[in-house]
């Protein structure tokens, strides 16, 4: 399906009216997932006419993404990765382990932004940051595609890397995400040091819920494991 290439337009719009200048993309990848951390890339690309095809990295075929990705860590002016494990996502919830990552995403570009535009509707990572949220972002600004595309291309390659480990469970065809293969792994074998314990997939396992991990206060969808 056709779909319009992301513009410099909020980058532009954010440098006249907030008068920042560098500004950086940011979106995240694996939050819905069962397995495996919860990875944000932070992109600066300035107002650069972006490599062709770049749009968001879920529009694109897994060898596409990969070609794109190889393209873009020589592209951008500069690019940094923050990731939460599935250990710091069960004891922080899912908000502040997106914080985390940002912020270690964040502190990882050479130089500090002015600004982030952040993909979609919350704002996560909140005070001191200058953040415009932005729905879609992924698809209609050109730093947070090449975000989202460098992020999901290096979770996918970690979590292929845990998959030659955990052969049953299948991640280099998942990445830790809910699948049908995935689930019948859970079920026979049980969680490993990889998944997170909080989610509510425990509660339909009954001869594995003894090891549910359950916080007092839980973000609103992140038991169900919602990718929202």
């Amino acid at each position: 399906m056709p779909y319009e290439p992301p513009t410099h337009r909020v980058e532009r719009s954010m440098r006249a009216t907030m008068g920042v200048k560098t500004v950086a993309g940011v979106d995240e990848v694996g939050r819905g997932a069962w397995a495996g951390p919860v990875t944000v890339c932070a992109a600066v690309t300035g107002l650069r006419r972006p490599p062709e095809g770049l749009t968001d990295s879920k529009l694109l075929t897994p060898k596409r993404r990969t070609e794109l990705a190889a393209v873009l860590t020589g592209w951008v002016t500069s690019y940094a990765l923050g990731h939460a494990s599935n250990d710091e996502i069960d004891e922080l919830g899912m908000t502040a382990a997106l914080r985390l990552a940002a912020g270690r995403a964040l502190a990882g570009l050479p130089e500090r932004p002015d600004a982030v535009i952040l993909d979609g509707k919350h704002n996560y990572l909140g005070a001191p940051w200058q953040v415009r949220t932005v729905i879609k972002g992924d698809q209609s600004c050109v730093a947070v595609s090449a975000a989202s595309v460098i992020a999901k291309v290096q979770r996918d390659g970690a979590m292929a890397e845990l998959g030659l480990e955990y052969a049953p469970f299948a991640f280099q065809d998942n990445a830790g995400y809910p699948s049908p293969v995935h689930r019948a792994a859970l079920e026979e074998f049980g969680p490993t040091g990889h998944h997170r314990l909080s989610w509510s997939y425990l509660d339909t396992m009954p001869r594995w819920q003894h090891l549910k991990k359950v916080r007092e206060t839980a973000d609103a969808g992140e038991q169900l494991g919602f990718d929202f």
